[in-house]
């Protein structure tokens, strides 16, 4: 790929992580001071940034706990700052979800609980219910990221399989109030579906969940099934009196950072197209999809004329049976890359978080002449994607987009360049 295109992409996923700025996205939305206590807790892999920038803006005592991803860790003065295992949960989750529970302990009606919630506090709060284990948790998650079922439906059965999910996190910080400043990662910017709502209930019940297991083909644990059949810890209900006097803000998306690449683009002389900020779907089928678009552009100058850059956000999902590498955003490129070659495009798909799947990749760049590039090195792009090892492709390629983790998360991005 020619560096000025990836120059051009790389600035457009500037772009768009700087809209989802923590200290930016929080200072709109700062609460009034209460008069008693103010308790900041929070969980996801921008939670530490969204803390820290809490702590300089906030013009009072606090106190708190957060939770973030191994590595994503940012000092803090006043609050603590803990890290765990995503996106398969471990026993420093464990430990730090007893650890936001204990913040919360002993409130009064004159305190304020300020919850900071973004992607990735699913995996980052285990709390399993009853007399179900850490390892079953694990082994749940394991199941619903290997199924290929999009976030909603993982988070409406994870709700049904925790002691801190779907509001129960809120209710038990009654009688105080609490603020819920969400950085929404998920299609739609539901606040309840970020992080599967710690602090925000939604009216999702056993028998939904049970519907959705069954549609989706999930192969459950044998102890996940059993509790998913039983009623007993269902979360509370959206009318509940506890949440009477809470307030939920989402202060920053995927459709304000498309906006804001969208500008920038344009600024940079090459006009923009948004499709959407929701996609869901099979990573490699939304790929071709997009690339159908992109050849309809190159060949007949429609729906968009040349030169366009068309944008997409929203969260794409791989149903793995392979044993490759590579996380959706990375497996999205191969597919466009396949399906698009010989296009005059360039492209670009990363998570805004800054980290794609397990490596430590955001994603990648591709042009219409990489699967050419990738069989001249004696690999086969068809059987790379088979077997869900597009981080190999554009590796060998050295295409892989690493920026480091941004601190926040607003889910996929996906800038096409048609010259």
């Amino acid at each position: 790929m020619k560096p000025e295109d990836k120059d051009f992409l790389s600035e457009l996923f500037c772009a768009a992580v700087e809209a989802a700025d923590p200290e930016r996205a929080v200072r709109a939305y700062l609460p009034a001071r209460p008069k008693g206590r103010t308790v900041v807790i929070g969980a996801g892999k921008g939670a530490a940034q969204l803390a820290a920038a809490f702590e300089n803006l906030w013009d009072g005592p606090l106190e708190g706990v957060v939770v973030t991803r191994y590595g994503y860790a940012t000092p803090c003065r006043r609050i603590r700052v803990l890290e765990a295992a995503h996106p398969v949960p471990d026993a420093a989750g464990l430990a730090a979800t007893r650890a936001l529970f204990d913040a919360i302990k002993g409130l009064s009606a004159d305190d304020l609980v300020v919850a900071l919630i973004c992607g990735g506090g699913s995996a980052l709060l285990p709390a399993p219910p009853g007399n179900l284990t850490l390892e079953d948790e694990a082994a749940l998650n394991s199941a619903l990221l290997a199924s290929g079922a999009p976030i909603s439906v993982m988070n409406a059965i994870r709700k049904q399989v925790s002691g801190i999910k779907g509001g129960r996190l809120a209710a038990a910080c009654h009688p105080a109030k609490v603020v819920t400043l969400v950085v929404s990662d998920v299609p739609g910017d539901d606040p309840a579906q970020v992080a599967s709502g710690p602090t925000v209930p939604d009216a999702g019940d056993r028998e939904e969940a049970r519907a959705l297991v069954k549609a989706w083909g999930i192969r459950l644990p044998e102890r996940i099934e059993a509790w998913l059949g039983g009623i007993e810890g269902e979360p509370p209900s959206p009318g509940d009196p506890v949440f009477a006097a809470h307030e939920v803000r989402v202060i920053a998306s995927a459709r304000l950072s498309l906006e804001a690449a969208a500008h920038r683009a344009q600024a940079l002389g090459v006009p923009a197209a948004i499709l959407s900020d929701s996609v869901e779907g099979e990573a490699r089928d939304v790929a071709r999809v997009h690339a159908a678009i992109a050849r309809e552009v190159a060949s007949r100058g429609r729906p968009f004329s040349r030169p366009v850059v068309i944008l997409s956000g929203g969260e794409t999902t791989v149903t793995i049976k392979g044993r490759g590498k590579g996380g959706r955003n990375t497996e999205f490129l191969l597919s466009l890359a396949l399906a698009g070659e010989g296009i005059p495009l360039a492209a670009l798909a990363a998570d805004t978080d800054g980290i794609d799947g397990s490596e430590d990749n955001a994603g990648a760049f591709a042009d219409g002449a990489s699967m050419k590039r990738l069989r001249d090195l004696g690999l086969d792009p068809a059987a790379l994607l088979a077997g869900n090892d597009a981080w190999t492709a554009f590796s060998r390629l050295n295409d892989l987009f690493v920026p480091g983790p941004t601190g926040t998360n607003v889910n996929d991005f996906r800038a096409i360049l048609i010259r």
